[in-house]
């Protein structure tokens, strides 16, 4: 009963993570529909302006996620969670109500902060109360759910487009009230996490709290028990050394190693280009020769493609073969499909070639993308990111890792349509070096971290400070002057 209570609770808190794929997707349809683009009336800028509706959605994660590890430190994850879902509400009602562009655009930097501090904090908190044998699949339902927001988004965008007027656009983004509602309802239900408890020095609340996640066997119990004391030592260690400070994050050289691979995983997932297919999916297929009705029915199935291979991953694969093989199978298949994609682009012009099988070799090449981004960086970027910084360090580690994807992400957003129409096949290149610099990079400085208990991870990084060596210091300090205390009096 214990694995199945801590998979429900992770899984309802990824809530929070399907309205990210949900947002995050929908708008890749909203864009194309043309009762948005009479919304928006100007037609000289549409791309330009289309552009700046992601971008600014991902500006606004970028400052979510920022601000989100502060508040996580100090009022826990379970109120984080709540406080991205109430957020959410008020940017999902101005962007579905808008009753203009710019009223649109704030609606849309409200959301994003929103989903910004629920894509730090869903797996943070998920990290933190999953056992080290499952965190793997625990913190992996974070991609599958912004898998199954992304499915859900592209086939409520292509139903969608068979409306009149402006509810062809402003029902797609209504939607999403009630999965925000849900969460910030629900999440007061959700136990708080046990490291961050132990951290404000609530060993009784979090004792129960592991006991609950563990089950109620005998034996569930004692190692329940024993990884209580594991973590209550670790973090008390910690707490010794700690300082809150940004600067933690390269404090030392194993902090500064553990701050390089979270960043860098979080950097190299953006680097596979998934989200500009993501956001820009249907534009792509216009470039490759489907009409506009076609290019959201693939755009459909496409999304439903991600979500069936993580599920096999995450539940088969990532607790088995790890971290490391993944990330690099993943980066090396990329430079293989954008290779392909270039070439088929490159020699078959969409405007100048009726060629129908590089038609369908393109878009294969889109659907293998997807499918290695599902065995790779989808899932392990966020559980990575999450799982390698110590309890003291780990909210604003996680929270500055998500800030180099969102920042990224911005990036690709704002520019990523008017490169695919304007240097078309030229753009792909930039993603083939891309990724072969990331496979040489993770092959060389990537460590394993499969199976070890987030306190193991020192570890792992080759931390110079010890729970068992701290503790010890500090009681003999303690002892010494005790003794001193006593010969004075």
């Amino acid at each position: 009963m214990g694995r199945l209570y801590n998979i429900g609770i992770a899984l309802f808190c990824a809530i929070g993570s399907f309205l990210f794929g949900y947002d995050s997707g929908i708008i890749s349809s909203v864009i194309t529909f043309p009762a948005f683009k009479s919304f928006v009336n100007n037609p000289g800028n549409y791309d330009s302006l289309s552009g700046a509706v992601v971008s600014t959605f991902t500006g606004g994660c970028f400052f979510g996620a920022a601000g989100a590890g502060w508040v996580n430190d100090r009022f826990g994850r379970r109120l984080t969670v709540q406080l991205g879902a109430l957020i959410a509400l008020w940017g999902c009602a101005m962007q579905s109500g808008a009753n203009n562009f710019a009223c649109m655009l704030i609606g849309r930097i409200v959301a994003g902060f929103a989903i910004g501090i629920l894509s730090m904090t869903v797996p943070l908190y998920n990290t933190e109360i999953a056992p080290a044998k499952h965190r793997g699949f625990v913190v992996g339902l974070t991609q599958q759910m912004i898998g199954i927001g992304f499915i859900v988004a592209n086939w409520v965008g292509y139903g969608c487009q068979f409306l009149d007027g402006n509810k062809q656009w402003r029902l797609p983004l209504g939607l999403q009230l009630a999965p925000a509602a849900l969460l910030f309802v629900g999440a007061q239900f959700m136990p708080r996490s046990p490291r961050w408890l132990l951290e404000k020095g609530r060993e009784d609340m979090a004792h129960a709290v592991v006991r609950k996640l563990h089950g109620s066997s005998p034996e569930e119990q004692a190692a329940a028990d024993i990884e209580f004391e594991e973590m209550r030592e670790t973090i008390a260690a910690e707490k010794v050394v700690r300082s809150r400070s940004l600067s933690d994050l390269w404090a030392t050289r194993g902090m500064l190693r553990r701050t390089l691979v979270a960043v860098g995983v979080q950097v190299f997932g953006q680097f596979s280009g998934i989200n500009v297919i993501n956001y820009f999916g249907p534009s792509m297929y216009k470039a490759l020769g489907l009409s506009a009705g076609q290019s959201l029915l693939v755009q459909g199935i496409y999304g439903a493609v991600g979500p069936i291979t993580n599920f096999f991953f995450i539940t088969l694969i990532l607790d088995t073969v790890g971290r490391k093989k993944p990330l690099m199978f993943g980066a090396g298949s990329f430079v293989v499909t954008y290779s392909v994609l270039t070439a088929i682009v490159a020699c078959f012009p969409p405007d100048q070639s009726t060629n129908l099988a590089a038609q369908r070799a393109g878009i294969a090449m889109i659907f293998m993308t997807s499918i290695f981004f599902s065995l790779s960086f989808g899932p392990v970027s966020w559980v990575l990111a999450s799982e390698v910084f110590p309890t003291r360090t780990r909210s604003i580690g996680t929270s500055v890792a998500t800030c180099a994807n969102w920042a990224f992400n911005v990036l690709f957003s704002q520019v990523s349509n008017l490169a695919i129409n304007n240097i078309s096949w030229k753009y792909y290149l930039v993603f083939i070096c891309l990724n072969a610099i990331d496979f040489v990079i993770i092959a060389l400085f990537f460590p394993e971290t499969k199976g070890k208990s987030l306190e193991q991870m020192a570890e792992v990084f080759g931390d110079e400070i010890d729970a068992h060596d701290v503790l010890g210091a500090a009681a003999k300090e303690k002892m010494e002057h005790h003794e001193l205390d006593v010969e004075k009096s």
